[in-house]
């Protein structure tokens, strides 16, 4: 029998090639693409060939490389998400997105931080990171939700917007409660270390994530449309004086010394990431660049989610929500069915879009990898304790998402599109 990695290339290889096929197979049904890959993992590593059993709650090597790859899967997420967004960063474009973030979010992390506290009689610290890690909603496997690859449409659709900025902004806001959670181990009252957070880990990272964004974005924007604009090289088109390949290059260099820049400072790199991606857009907006370096970026980005997929059916075959409890599993269905979809609301209250609109954009907060790269990075970098019941109830509430979001998405986005009630009334635009 050959050694159980060669296994891993082969599981690996037929994944990729069948991921294409996969796909197209599933675009015209309400299958979610995910959950294909999950199977196949779970069932592979099922089988009695010496496969690793993967253990993210209990196996240091294996939570941090967890750690790593999903760090650098939401990167690359975020970087093609920001590419996507076709209004300028400021206040009045992106008003509508302002109170999912800070309505929205603060109250998701609060009502899961009660439940995990009050209900399944978690700690304190464990209860915050629950509802850091379950607060985010998802770049990466929210793309059925998000807008287009740059120039695919030009019609306005307000939903599928502000989905896709709060799943770029949020996945670095919820690094603050992250670090809340960490800092109030072993802490039951309340003293300098929360003025310490509030300004350090709040403030301070935030600030320096955002001009880290924006800082290299701008250098980003000079360097591709305008320093590389002179140079012409004979083999290459005149069009652009850069090839297909080198277009994707350096959009991975750009985000790589985006997320670097910002966690020198101590600052958020997924934030850096997102915003450098959307000001560097905006330095030429309509320049078939984006279109290609997208398409790179979300190449890459499609085959690590495959890997990671097949990690996480790895991880269920192991049984991890055999250890999953009564109040674990009410937890996700209240997180999906109820806590999202009214703190939602609430932050929408003030949204001119129709109430079907504002109904659409609330339910359809898909939770995923983001969410497991906080776990695994909060079980890195402090002491919990056993967290099993915390990934069990945060696998199930994955899992559940990627099965609800991923048939209804389609069907509410549609009838929202039906009733006119994905764009803003034109006096409101």
């Amino acid at each position: 029998m050959a050694e159980s990695r060669i296994y891993l290339y082969l599981l690996i290889g037929i994944s990729l090639v069948a991921a294409v096929a996969v796909q197209r197979r599933l675009a015209d049904t309400l299958i979610p693409f995910p959950l294909i890959f999950i199977f196949v993992g779970w069932g592979v590593f099922s089988l009695p060939i010496n496969l690793p059993a993967i253990d993210l709650a209990n196996n240091e090597a294996h939570a941090k490389g967890a750690e790593y790859l999903t760090e650098f899967l939401v990167i690359a997420s975020l970087s093609a998400a920001g590419i996507s967004i076709d209004r300028p960063l400021s206040w009045r474009c992106w008003n509508q997105v302002w109170p999912l973030l800070l309505i929205t979010m603060p109250l998701t992390i609060a009502l899961i931080a009660l439940f995990g506290w009050y209900v399944m009689g978690l700690t304190v610290a464990s209860a915050l990171l629950l509802g850091a890690v379950l607060s985010p909603t998802d770049p990466v496997l929210a793309s059925t939700v998000q807008v287009g690859p740059p120039g695919e449409t030009e019609e306005r659709h307000d939903i599928r917007f502000n989905l896709t900025v709060e799943a770029g902004a949020n996945d670095g806001l919820a690094f603050p409660f992250v670090h809340l959670a960490i800092a109030a181990i072993g802490v039951s009252t309340l003293g300098e270390w929360t003025m310490q957070w509030a300004l350090e880990d709040l403030l301070w990272r935030v600030f320096a994530g955002v001009a880290a964004g924006l800082a290299i974005g701008k250098l980003g924007g000079w360097y591709v449309f305008t320093y590389l604009a002179k140079i012409k090289a004979p083999s290459l088109s005149d069009k652009h004086p850069m090839s297909y390949t080198s277009e994707g290059v350096v959009a991975l260099g750009a985000l790589f010394c985006a997320y670097a820049l910002a966690e020198i400072i101590h600052g958020y790199g997924f934030l850096a990431v997102f915003v450098s991606a959307v000001i560097a857009k905006q330095a030429q907006p309509n320049d078939d660049y984006h279109a290609f370096s997208h398409h790179f970026m979300e190449q890459i980005e499609r085959v690590m989610l495959v890997i990671f997929l097949l990690i996480l059916g790895a991880y269920l075959a192991n049984g991890i929500l055999d250890a999953l409890t009564w109040p674990g599993a009410i937890l996700g269905i209240v997180v999906v069915f109820a806590i999202r979809p009214i703190a939602g609301l609430i932050g929408m209250a003030g949204c001119k879009l129709p109430f079907f609109g504002k109904l659409t954009m609330a339910f359809l907060g898909v939770r995923g990898v983001g969410s497991l790269y906080y776990l695994t990075y909060g079980e890195n970098h402090g002491e919990f304790g056993d967290t099993t019941a915390l990934w069990s109830a945060v696998m199930f509430t994955i899992l559940l998402s990627i099965i609800v979001h991923g048939i209804i998405a389609p069907l509410m986005l549609n009838k929202a599109e039906k009733r006119a009630a994905h764009q803003l009334p034109e006096k409101h635009q």
